[in-house]
């Protein structure tokens, strides 16, 4: 047989049994210091580690998550009451770190509350742009604006509930409308698109 042959089949056979292993978690609160090991199903080719925090008032709820993922991008959200932050990677184990903490930038955007668009939010770490997210439930119109990595402004086509996302670039380039109702649908759609993708 040729040798040439017989190496490439040898390295056909050694790559192909190979799976990429991610570490595994995912808890409501805390952190994950009991994180396992899982092998990735075929197609699964990211590692991603996603913290989310969300202050509604005087109570406070952290989300974190690893695991594998076909589709990941790495990046972070901000919409004032909620902050997410996902980072991926495609090395064996290479999500063991949670995704780290973001310093203020320096950029300003608008956001939403139930009754405007009309406060500023400082952005952190790679949120580069500022975002305006609509979308409609019920009958009534929902707005939600903030801080978003380009890669994540980028990957928001498809979120469902949300009929449109604008991006910009500079301070306060989202607009300032006002809001009629709750946003609260919303930035759930877009939140659970960020977790689980």
């Amino acid at each position: 047989m040729d040798p040439q042959i017989s190496v490439s089949l040898l390295f056909l056979l050694f790559t192909a049994g190979h799976s990429l292993k991610c570490y595994k978690c995912s808890r409501q609160s805390g952190s994950c210091e009991d994180q396992t090991v899982q092998t990735c199903s075929a197609g699964y080719s990211w590692c991603e580690s996603y913290a989310g925090v969300t202050q509604v008032g005087d109570i406070t709820s952290k989300e974190m998550y690893k695991g594998c993922s076909t589709d990941c991008q790495s990046g972070s959200v901000n919409i004032g009451i909620t902050r997410a932050k996902t980072s991926c990677c495609n090395t064996d184990l290479c999500n063991r770190q949670n995704p780290p903490d973001l310093a203020p930038n320096g950029k300003k955007c608008y956001n939403c509350d139930e009754k405007s668009c009309s406060k500023t939010l400082s952005c952190s770490g790679d949120e580069d742009h500022c975002f305006t997210a609509t979308g409609t439930y019920d009958g009534q119109s929902l707005v939600v604006k903030g801080c978003i990595s380009k890669p994540l402004c980028d990957a928001t086509a498809s979120v469902k509930d949300v009929q449109s996302v604008s991006c910009c670039e500079g301070n306060l380039c989202n607009g300032a409308p006002s809001v009629s109702q709750s946003f609260l649908f919303l930035c759930g759609s877009l939140l659970s698109y960020f977790l689980l993708h």
